[in-house]
């Protein structure tokens, strides 16, 4: 598991920048109604997202709320006023605070089912009757574009994906929110090069691939065999999931 603390410093650049931001940021909005007044984005990370969000829809009040110290200043510095430190299996907010709640790159991060569940029902407590929560699902699989790192990468270790569409739902359904849309958006910038997939690798990006295994090196050294290094590969395209709540 990456520390992001740590990660804060590198992550927009890491991930996209603003492009992968504003594909997200519209995505989002298209699932939450046009009534909704207030909208909270959990687990806002460095609040690219948030604020795009915030952009995106006149007379739509953010706040942000994320686990991690550095990424939660880095999002009150695009927010002031509008982020808290908090866990989102433990919101700290009343029931049916808010219009909209969103979770953008969360729910695979969570740890396990029992995490997942507990998210889940924080998002709906905290929406109010007619509130819409807004998720991304399956985003590991979601990296998966049929290039030759994925070839090789496909006989790796399985891990268990708790963000499953199929899962998520049934997470959801138990309470009290039913399916109400979805949506795509493309993760610009995020496509896998050989060389950028193997620094992955060598910081713990592979969850069954622990750095220093050597499991772990000969995947690397499959990876450095490849062609083109630093071509990137085409860039993943990411499902969000919205459930009403009646």
């Amino acid at each position: 598991m990456l520390d992001y603390d740590k990660e804060a410093e590198v992550y927009d650049a890491s991930r996209g920048g603003e492009p992968r931001a504003e594909a997200a940021a519209r995505a989002v909005l298209s699932l939450v109604p046009p009534r909704a007044r207030s909208l909270l984005d959990v687990a806002c990370g460095t609040g690219i997202v948030t604020r795009r969000l915030a952009a995106g829809r006149e007379g739509l009040r953010l706040t942000g709320a994320d686990l991690a110290p550095a990424m939660a200043r880095r999002a009150a510095a695009r927010l002031p006023g509008a982020v808290v430190l908090a866990d989102s299996r433990r919101l700290p907010f009343r029931n049916g605070e808010f219009d909209a709640v969103s979770s953008v790159w969360l729910l695979h991060l969570a740890g396990g089912g029992a995490n997942v569940r507990a998210i889940v029902g924080e998002c709906a407590r905290v929406l109010r009757p007619g509130g819409v929560y807004v998720t991304t699902v399956d985003k590991g699989a979601s990296h998966n574009v049929g290039s030759d790192i994925d070839a090789v990468l496909a006989t790796r270790p399985p891990s268990t994906a708790h963000d499953a569409a199929d899962l998520v739902e049934s997470h959801a359904r138990a309470h009290g929110l039913l399916p109400a849309g979805h949506a795509r958006f493309t993760g610009h910038g995020q496509g896998r090069s050989p060389r950028r997939t193997i620094a992955d690798l060598r910081r713990g990006w592979f969850v069954t691939l622990p750095p220093g295994d050597p499991l772990a090196d000969d995947y690397a050294d499959r990876l450095a065999a490849l062609p083109d290094q630093d071509r990137p590969r085409p860039d993943p395209v990411f499902t969000l999931r919205a459930f009403a709540k009646p």
